[in-house]
């Protein structure tokens, strides 16, 4: 509590009567000194007090008189943290006790002896210890420094931690007891200081498989620092001593997890705060035992090397030639690898850490490529196939298989195999190359056919206004046929490897003469028999649509046919509506309206049915919505909405009146139209669209907006509890309602067109007021857009005071 003095204050005159029962209360203590004071006695003549201690009633420890005027007094030389009794007696002239008042008071602590011991436990925490005091139940730490720094933390016990301080700073600090009664003198001072704050480690990495690099930044005051690193899962640490702010440390595991920290020490030699620990691996082992073979399906080079137990690595395999792959395993493939190749090929290891050396290169070669320039000499019923020989080939195996199934299996080192060969057959013939890494993949497929036969079972028939399907027997050795159709003025051709074939676009009512001849790479049998056929009637053509009214459209074509009748169709999803004539055009009527339809038109006679024309889409224009409605959102939005419409894509609204226009485009059923003016007449119109663009325009019921909004709104107070609200009117031919809303009580008044104030009696004051003037509808309702204002109603009294204008918001 630091050293008081203390002033004893004797009331020595002016002393007003008092009454007889008498009071006394201890007024303030110190470890050994207690003050009081007590209320005087009508009569006394003096005052005596007696103290004892509270464990021993009956021993006085000490005493003392104070005059008649005298209400506050002191008693010194107690002893620290004892519980005292004080009695104060009222005596009249001949000694007697006129009354007696008594209470109890405590001594405060003594002074506590010096701080033990103060340990920095980080660079911005102490510790410090003391020792405790029986009478004691708080301790106070006052610390300060030589900048101006003071501060008191209350603890409860020791040791005791002081934080919040500043690094490397000397501070003096000492220690007060605390009771109920007060506190006692600080101990004398004693000086410890914090240690030097922890170094940021700013950046780790490894350089290489066995080394790690770590900077960190510089710490003031710091006269040298310790790196301290050790292998996760290991209990050995090392501990490398630097002036430097960066140190590399070699000899380590390779991909391996260590732990680093870093501490600095200061000019007297001690150790400052650790940094946070940060961990860093080291880059892996070079890979090992490395071996490459031959995938032949994707293709490519499968490689392997020698697994590192318990790591986490990456691995890339890459060649002379930039191909790469990586891995998490023991092994990738390198794709695509081409063939005839040498490659060299060299895995590298990776962690977070970054990269190992290189291993040793290995050298692959891959299979062959297939031969090229395969070629067949025919003497009599032999064959003799050749090709060209390849770079790294060591044998050749050439494959001939027949169309009769049979195959035949040729191994050589030279370039050439014969074999026997039969006419009227079709023989697939391809050669592989062969080295250690494997077989070439397939080259070129020589392919060789003798002439085939003429088909037989040749049938002809019309599948279509101007098509003929054509089918026969398959030909032994056939590749090709060539299917040919003749009439008077021209020539059509179908090349197809199938049995069968489709001649279209032919002309129609006319008789084809049709040949079917067998090809292959020798040639073609052009001795076959010829089949006639004739064609069915030909398509209506140039369809077009003319919309002769809302529900009604003429259909109308071109045609070459001599005698058809056609079927005019026209399809929708509510049905289909037809018509007939054997002329060019007919009318489709009963259209609805917001419809889509497709309309063909089809010719029939003796022959059969033409193609369907090609199809006209058909679009009525869309309905009209059956309902619409306009609501007034605020003083100039409106909500337009509506209700369906067959057919339309998108709606373009207007309001109109003689102030101006609002209109919105939406494909939506509603839309908000601002800029509209109040007390104001509309006229609403819209235009419905279909997706193509035709459109309808329909016409509904004018809209008036409301009446405008007043501004100004102001709340005034009047005599006998009345308030008068005003504003400036937006309009004189409409009625106005005024609106008081609190949180217990409502209020409203009305003025008549032409008004723009009006009173509301009887308001309770003591309440905030949500005010809002709004003009009412034709039909009586309240517009509910407009703004409102906050007043806070003062009491004066029973009476209203002061009004206060607190906000302004808008309704929701």
């Amino acid at each position: 509590m630091g050293t008081m003095k203390w002033l004893v204050i004797f009331v020595l005159m002016g002393i007003s009567s008092q009454a007889t029962a008498m009071t006394a209360t201890v007024f303030a203590s110190t470890s050994n000194m207690v003050f009081f004071q007590w209320t005087g006695v009508t009569g006394a003549t003096s005052y005596e007090v007696t103290v004892t201690l509270k464990s021993s009633p009956s021993n006085r420890i000490a005493f003392a008189t104070y005059s008649q005027y005298t209400v506050m007094g002191s008693i010194s030389s107690l002893s620290p943290g004892i519980l005292y009794e004080f009695t104060v007696n009222a005596l009249g002239d001949s000694g007697n006790v006129l009354s007696t008042a008594s209470f109890d008071s405590a001594t405060a602590p003594n002074t506590m002896d010096p701080i033990q011991d103060v340990k920095a436990m980080d660079s911005k925490t102490l510790m410090a210890s003391f020792s405790l005091q029986a009478d004691a139940t708080s301790y106070i730490i006052r610390i300060q420094n030589a900048n101006g720094f003071y501060r008191e933390d209350t603890v409860s016990m020791s040791p005791a931690e002081i934080r919040s301080l500043t690094p490397y700073t000397e501070y003096t600090l000492s220690v007060i007891a605390v009771n109920s009664a007060g506190r006692s003198q600080p101990s004398s001072p004693v000086t410890a200081k914090t240690v030097l704050p922890p170094p940021e480690i700013i950046s780790t990495s490894s350089p290489s498989n066995d080394s790690i690099m770590v900077s960190w930044t510089p710490v003031a005051q710091a006269v040298q620092y310790t790196m301290s690193i050790y292998k996760l899962g290991s209990s050995h640490q090392m501990h490398y001593n630097t002036t430097n702010t960066s140190l590399t440390v070699s000899d380590l595991d390779a991909g391996s997890l260590y732990v680093i920290k870093c501490y600095g020490w200061d000019p007297e030699g001690r150790k400052g705060e650790s940094s946070p620990y940060v961990n860093q691996t080291t880059r892996p082992p070079t890979p090992s035992s490395v071996s490459v073979s031959m995938v032949i399906t994707v293709p490519g080079l499968y490689v392997s090397w020698e697994p590192e137990v318990n790591a986490s690595i990456e691995y890339l395999v890459q060649s002379n030639n930039n191909l790469t792959c990586a891995s998490s395993s023991t092994s990738c493939i390198l794709s695509p690898v081409a063939c005839g190749q040498v490659y060299t090929i060299q895995v590298t290891a990776w962690n977070e850490a970054g990269p190992s050396y290189p291993s040793s290169p290995v050298v692959f070669t891959t299979y062959p490529c297939p031969p090229e320039s395969l070629a067949l000499v025919e003497s009599e019923d032999n064959c003799t196939l050749t090709w060209d020989t390849m770079p790294y080939a060591e044998s050749y195996e050439a494959f001939i298989k027949s169309s009769d199934s049979s195959e035949i299996l040729c191994n050589t080192t030279g370039s050439s195999c014969t074999f026997q060969c039969l006419c009227g057959y079709t023989f697939l013939m391809s050669v592989f190359a062969v080295n250690q890494a494997g077989r070439s993949p397939q080259g070129p497929v020589l392919n060789h056919t003798n002439l085939p036969c003429c088909p037989e079972g040749v049938s002809v028939k019309s599948v279509g206004a101007d098509t003929l399907e054509i089918m026969w027997t398959a030909s032994r050795g056939a590749e090709l046929y060539e299917t040919r159709a003749v009439d008077s003025s021209e020539v059509i051709l179908c090349n197809d490897t199938a049995p069968v074939c489709a001649l279209s676009d032919l002309t129609c009512d006319s008789p084809y003469s049709v040949i079917v001849a067998p090809c292959n790479d020798r040639g073609c049998n052009r001795t076959c028999q010829a089949h006639t056929k004739d064609t069915a009637p030909c398509q209506p053509m140039d369809l077009m649509l003319n919309q002769k009214n809302v529900t009604c459209v003429t259909v109308s074509w071109t045609a070459s046919n001599r005698a058809a009748t056609y079927n005019v169709r026209a399809s929708g999803p509510d049905g289909t509506r037809t018509c007939t004539t054997s002329g060019n055009s007919c009318d489709i009527t009963n259209l609805p309206c917001g419809s889509t339809y497709e309309v063909t038109a089809l010719a029939e006679s003796a022959a059969g049915l033409s193609l369907p024309s090609f199809s006209q889409s058909l679009e009525t224009v869309p309905c009209c919505p059956v309902n619409l409605t306009v609501e007034q959102v605020t003083q100039a939005i409106t909500n337009v909405s509506w209700s369906h419409a067959k057919g339309a894509h998108s709606f373009i609204t207007s309001l109109t009146s003689i102030h101006g226009h609002a209109r919105c485009h939406t494909q939506d059923y509603h839309c908000l139209m601002g800029c509209i003016t109040c007390g104001t007449n509309y006229t609403v119109t819209m235009k419905a669209l279909s997706q193509s663009g035709r459109s309808s325009n329909c016409t509904y019921h004018g809209f008036s907006s409301s009446a405008c909004c007043p501004s100004g709104v102001r709340l005034y107070s009047r005599e006998n509890n009345t308030m008068r609200v005003y504003w400036r009117s937006g309009s004189s031919s409409h009625t106005y309602i005024a609106e008081m809303v609190g949180t217990n009580n409502n209020y409203n008044c009305t003025a008549s067109p032409g008004e723009n104030s009006c009173d509301i009696e009887n308001v309770q004051c003591g309440e905030s007021y949500n005010v809002m003037v709004a003009p009412l509808t034709p039909e009586g309702s309240r517009v509910n857009f407009c703004s409102q204002r906050q007043y806070s109603v003062t009491c004066l009294g029973n009476n209203i005071g002061t009004v206060l204008y607190r906000s302004k918001r808008s309704l929701d």
